[in-house]
């Protein structure tokens, strides 16, 4: 009796596991793998951030593909001018991952993958997604740095495919605030020419605290969420995996930007005060004067006239003032208004700077603001001497 008793527990728990085995194959019989791909920075500009796709190998198929949404048309009809505008439109493209692999090879950049957990339904969500994102009439979409790029286009692929189950994990620390300024700052550590144009530009929009969502428009900080991810609770992926090793860390060069505005406050402050050097007064006050409105002028230009959310609400504009090109040429004599304007305008700004509700790079434009002050402040003593 005994034994009739074990041998039929033994079958229960046999069949048993042979229906849990069923069960996951039957779980994921897409014979599809998905990955999130991601890339390391590179010595341009554009490859400051790192890049970031979704690899699909469909073992059935017998295909290893990606997709990134970081592709443009180069040669498309003004090319230039609608880069500058905002309005040049990136797309979806697909192709096979060895010819990604070698791209990101050939330029030293390192490139890592994390390799999707989920059920073989999901999979094929994601999979359906993409291929639907990828058609001609869906590819096309208005690129924006912050908040309509690579990253958060994937980002959005994975939360709109897997449902409201799926959460993100966990990236900013607890109680850490941060904005998209401080962070692009961070990645600009050793181009100080880029770090100091782009804050001059960029307006206060990026300002803004980010949220664990709004961070993830860099690659890294997507990578990081997905490691924290869940899917009805369940884990989605894990560390990345280290696919190609990139160039070695680069420690950041000479600031030449600190050292050039100094270098420009210098030459303004021995003009405007020493005896005999007044030619190079006048000299330094109308470039310093030019040059500050034809940046206030393209503040201006980006913030009104192009598409780039990021480079609105530019308060720079209180310090750069754009009538300092006609300034910087007038013949007329009495300007003591104009400079006291200018001055407290100045003064404006650091108050915007100090209240958090538009970051400066003071590092590197302090002397340049000085040398405005000390322009304005002459031309206030000029004009009583003559009164």
């Amino acid at each position: 009796m005994l034994k009739r008793l074990f041998s039929l527990f033994v079958t229960i728990l046999l069949l048993a596991n042979t229906l849990k085995a069923q069960d996951s194959v039957r779980a994921d019989d897409s014979h599809l793998q998905v990955s999130l791909i991601t890339c390391g920075t590179g010595d341009e500009i554009y490859e400051t951030f790192g890049h970031t796709a979704i690899r699909i190998v469909d073992s059935v198929a017998g295909t290893d593909v990606v997709y990134n949404y970081g592709t443009f048309d180069g040669y498309t009809e003004n090319f230039e001018m609608k880069f500058m505008q905002g309005k040049l439109l990136y797309y979806v493209s697909c192709y096979p991952y060895v010819i990604f692999q070698q791209e990101y090879a050939a330029y030293h950049r390192s490139v890592e993958e994390q390799v999707l957990h989920i059920s073989g339904a999901s999979k094929m969500s994601i999979d359906s997604y993409l291929k639907n994102n990828a058609l001609e009439q869906n590819k096309y979409y208005k690129y924006d740095f912050f908040f309509d790029n690579c990253a958060t286009r994937i980002r959005d692929v994975f939360r709109y495919a897997l449902g409201v189950k799926f959460k993100y994990g966990k990236v900013l620390p607890e109680g850490k605030k941060i904005t998209y300024r401080q962070i692009i700052n961070q990645y600009f550590y050793r181009t100080h020419g880029e770090r100091v144009g782009v804050n001059l530009l960029l307006g206060s929009r990026i300002d803004k605290v980010m949220t664990d969502l709004d961070i993830m428009f860099l690659p890294d900080y997507l990578r990081d969420g997905l490691a924290g991810a869940t899917l009805k609770g369940k884990p989605v992926a894990g560390k990345a995996q280290l696919v190609l090793a990139g160039s070695p860390y680069k420690p950041a060069g000479f600031n030449w930007v600190l050292a050039l505005t100094i270098g420009l406050l210098l030459l303004t402050a021995i003009g405007l005060f020493v005896p005999n050097m007044q030619v190079l007064g006048r000299v330094m006050s109308g470039f310093m004067l030019f040059i500050t409105g034809l940046l206030g002028l393209l503040m201006l230009v980006m913030w009104f006239a192009t598409d780039h959310q990021g480079c609105q609400n530019n308060y720079n504009v209180l310090w750069a003032l754009p009538t300092n090109i006609f300034i910087a040429f007038a013949v007329k004599r009495n300007k003591n208004r104009y400079a006291i304007v200018g001055i407290a305008l100045i003064f404006v700004s650091l108050l915007v700077h100090i209240l958090g509700i538009q970051e400066q790079a003071l590092l590197e434009m302090s002397p340049v603001l000085l040398s405005l002050i000390l322009i304005y402040l002459h031309i206030i003593r000029i004009n009583r001497a003559k009164a």
